[in-house]
């Protein structure tokens, strides 16, 4: 049953969202990477606006590889923790180019050995860069979706969650089923509505919604 209800909810989000997409800019995999490992604790907006210029100075790994990373610094200024991620960049970026011929790697496990990568930014490199789905992308926005369509309990980690949504969610559409998650979360069912209850994908499965 409650497989049941997940599948429908996920037709749900499809239906409404049927453009979602990742919102940040980027074309290749290592261009993905670097605004993703940017991304956290930051918006997407915020990303788009400083790696025209900084993929203009930096167009391949290798480019970072030979680079400091307080030559990175002056480009990620406006984006917040800029010197730790000016430093995993770098750091992610030279690993790329001694251990994987300067391409990003394709496998969950290569990518975890990045200095900066963690579950959230393998699983967005490969499933937008590569069409491979292996986890479930859980941001800020998900997760607190995930609880009030009462897909995990109030309390579930992070790891639970990326679970629970593998288990409950057709494979093939992991990747597109996070950006129509996060695009619902951004645009509707945000941290801070009093009521999201009129939209009719809360209504329907927001047993935990506002209002």
């Amino acid at each position: 049953a409650e497989k049941r209800r997940a599948r429908r909810l996920a037709a749900a989000l499809a239906e409404h969202y049927p453009d979602a997409h990742c919102e940040l800019d980027y074309t290749s995999p290592h261009e993905l990477l670097v605004a993703t490992i940017l991304s956290a604790q930051a918006t997407d907006a915020g990303v788009n606006k400083v790696t025209p210029r900084l993929f203009k100075a930096f167009p391949t790994p290798a480019d970072y590889a030979a680079s400091t990373p307080a030559q990175i610094e002056p480009y990620i200024k406006s984006i917040g923790l800029y010197r730790n991620k000016a430093k995993a960049i770098h750091a992610a970026m030279k690993e790329i180019c001694e251990r994987f011929d300067g391409q990003v790697p394709q496998t969950m496990d290569e990518l975890l050995t990045l200095r900066g990568v963690a579950r959230k930014t393998a699983n967005v490199v490969l499933g937008n860069a590569f069409g491979i789905n292996v986890g479930f992308v859980v941001d800020t926005h998900i997760q607190r979706l995930a609880r009030r369509f009462d897909l995990v309990p109030e309390d579930a980690s992070v790891t639970t969650t990326e679970r629970r949504l593998m288990v409950l969610m057709p494979r093939q559409r992991w990747c597109e089923l996070s950006h129509q998650f996060i695009w619902h979360g951004r645009r509707v069912c945000t941290a801070r509505v009093r009521t999201c209850q009129d939209h009719p994908i809360c209504k329907r499965f927001g047993r935990r919604c506002p209002g």
